[in-house]
């Protein structure tokens, strides 16, 4: 089977919009929530989001371009452009060759919400020509596909907040299989708009406090909700022979990835954490790594129950006594919840730890529940030897996604 390895990688975040910058932010603790600009939150419960920042589409495409594409596009674009930059892959392998597999969880809400306004108070014929193509979750890949002349796979996952970890996943195998030699892979969101978060509210999932401070709090016992975030983020997944012969700077190694599904509930996670569990042991099984030495970026939403039964899932795959052992934290505590693009933005993170043998810290954990007993890293960054890292995402309607990074040798 043929390796798989990350050569490129790049990102828009609440907390940065540049891999470095990212970086830096989440090992210094840096809290991206905020109140929330985008909308009127008068009468919204939720005052607070992660928002991505001083973001400039025209570093990134011209304003002819800027004006056809919904933000998630925009978002997905730059950080495309910017794996492909860091890649170099570009032009060293054939087009039918290179591969985007991208997806979005939600895709383009706000034109949907802002065209609705025209439908509703103009009339049709003053809806958009672009309403469609703005709109449907396949866009940001199709662009990214165009801009880059990739004519290889080119799949739109779509799997709640599980997606960009799919995304990578299915990339993965593709890439083992022979189906391409590289892809572009990741996700996007840009749901910050009147119905995204009044429909998170309305089930129930969004935390409602109005200290950024006491928003998103993964493993800590004060949790009540996620808080909503938006961004994109890509990685570029190259046949490691490939990588190689044209001198490619490597991250690391691609070894698991497993996928499983809950079939239990439309928005809970099984109780048992039977799923979330299957899918931690497939991609950890895959890797080949037996150690302690394992760093774990959760989904660690900072919902009830996600939380506990993440933990609980942990403790099936390594064991009550090795769970305890391997180091565990939740980005989200500083960026929120990035939807469709936060498994891409945490594997990110997972690949970075690797690398540099820092573990970046969950914030704000300042009363542990009793439920949640792992090592989530708090507080501030740790310095760690680490042998294996993993990121793993569990989206709406029970989808299951793991990954598995290690070093190349």
């Amino acid at each position: 089977m043929r390796r798989v390895v990350v050569t490129g990688m790049g990102i828009i975040s609440p907390v940065g919009n540049d891999v470095p910058t990212y970086w830096e932010s989440l090992l210094s603790g840096k809290n991206g929530i905020g109140p929330i600009t985008r909308i009127d939150t008068t009468d919204y419960k939720a005052k607070l989001a992660a928002e991505v920042k001083d973001f400039d589409p025209l570093q990134y495409m011209d304003k002819s371009e800027a004006r056809k594409y919904d933000l998630c596009i925009q978002y997905a674009l730059a950080a495309a452009q910017q794996a492909m930059d860091d890649s170099g892959i570009q032009g060293t392998l054939p087009s039918e060759r290179l591969g985007v597999y991208f997806g979005s969880g939600i895709g383009g809400i706000n034109t949907v919400t802002s065209q609705l306004e025209v439908l509703n108070t103009k009339g049709p014929r003053r809806v958009s020509p672009f309403v469609i193509p703005m709109m449907i979750s396949n866009m940001p890949a199709g662009m990214i596909a165009i801009r880059f002349d990739a004519k290889g796979p080119c799949l739109p996952v779509v799997t709640a907040c599980a997606t960009s970890t799919h995304a990578i996943g299915e990339a993965l195998r593709a890439i083992r299989h022979g189906y391409a030699d590289a892809i572009l892979a990741g996700g996007t969101e840009a749901a910050i708009s009147p119905i995204g978060v009044a429909g998170f509210l309305s089930c129930m999932a969004l935390n409602t406090s109005e200290d950024p401070n006491a928003a998103s709090l993964p493993f800590d016992k004060r949790r009540g909700g996620f808080v909503m975030a938006e961004g994109s983020a890509a990685l570029v997944l190259e046949e490691y022979e490939h990588a190689v012969a044209r001198g490619a700077k490597i991250y690391a190694e691609v070894a698991g990835y497993g996928s499983t599904c809950d079939a239990h509930h439309m928005t809970a996670p099984a109780p048992d954490g039977e799923g979330a569990a299957r899918a931690i042991a497939a991609a950890l099984a895959e890797s080949g790594v037996d150690s302690d030495k394992v760093y774990y970026n959760a989904h660690g939403t900072g919902t009830k129950m996600n939380d506990a039964t993440e933990t609980l899932a942990l403790k099936q795959v390594f064991g009550e006594e090795r769970a305890h052992k391997i180091l565990v934290s939740s980005t989200k505590s500083c960026t929120g919840h990035m939807l469709g693009a936060t498994g891409a933005a945490e594997a990110i993170a997972a690949v970075l730890a690797l690398r540099d043998g820092v573990v970046p810290p969950t914030i704000n954990l300042d009363e542990p529940d009793p439920e949640c007993d792992l090592d989530y890293v708090p507080h501030v960054k740790r310095e760690a030897e680490l042998e294996l890292s993993m990121s793993a995402s569990l989206g709406f309607g029970g989808h299951d996604a793991c990954l598995a990074f290690k070093p190349v040798k």
